[in-house]
């Protein structure tokens, strides 16, 4: 009988958690958009409600601060953005269809989803300083990490080709490209933006030998 209570009492503990922890992932969704225009030095929890629909009290209940909120969102948000190229990779049949489909995704997202790029390499910059971001911060980069190099090593594949380059060096290329590209694309400095893009395909026959 005692271990039938432990159990009941166990599903129910479970549950409340699960509960709790979908809570906090719609909250952090819900304001991503509003972190990502604010950024991360700009906002408190209570600044966060005051452009949300969510009261500070609600915010402060389910995060310990901003810090946690802040992390909490561009993991949710690059959960899903690690498999945007992966789409790609599967339809690719030639070499030159897939360098060409992901140069046009790269560029794509980011005139598209510019705020929210910008959040994360906020919350990059912010665990040079705050080591609390460090782990989160690692493991969103291994992961964005293996998303290029799964679109580098097809593209070898494709091309009969082997990598010059390791994963983390490819990745270091593309992402100092995007954050260069995003930076001018904020400032609108469109001609910058556009020799990224034409440039961006060698980069990627110089990542193969």
């Amino acid at each position: 009988m005692t271990e039938v209570a432990e159990t009941k009492r166990d599903r129910i503990a479970r549950r409340q958690v699960d509960k709790f922890d979908a809570r906090r992932t719609e909250l952090a969704v819900a304001t991503l958009h509003t972190l990502a225009e604010l950024g991360y030095a700009r906002t408190s929890l209570r600044e966060i409600a005051q452009n949300s629909e969510f009261s500070h009290g609600v915010l402060h209940y389910y995060f310990a601060d901003k810090r946690d909120l802040v992390t909490e969102a561009v993991r949710q948000y690059e959960a899903v953005c690690v498999t945007r190229y992966d789409e790609v990779v599967a339809h690719a049949e030639t070499a030159n269809q897939l360098r060409d489909d992901f140069t046009a995704m790269f560029f794509a997202t980011l005139a598209e989803d510019a705020p929210l790029h910008r959040l994360w390499y906020d919350l990059k910059n912010q665990s040079l300083f705050d080591e609390a971001f460090r782990k989160d911060v690692l493991d969103i980069d291994d992961r964005r990490e293996a998303m290029i190099w799964r679109v580098i090593s097809r593209y070898a594949e494709l091309r009969g080709s082997e990598c010059t380059a390791s994963p983390a060096t490819a990745y270091a290329m593309l992402d100092g490209i995007f954050q260069r590209a995003l930076l001018n694309s904020l400032s609108e400095i469109g001609e910058a933006v556009d020799a990224y893009r034409e440039e961006l395909p060698r980069v990627l026959d110089l990542l193969v030998a």
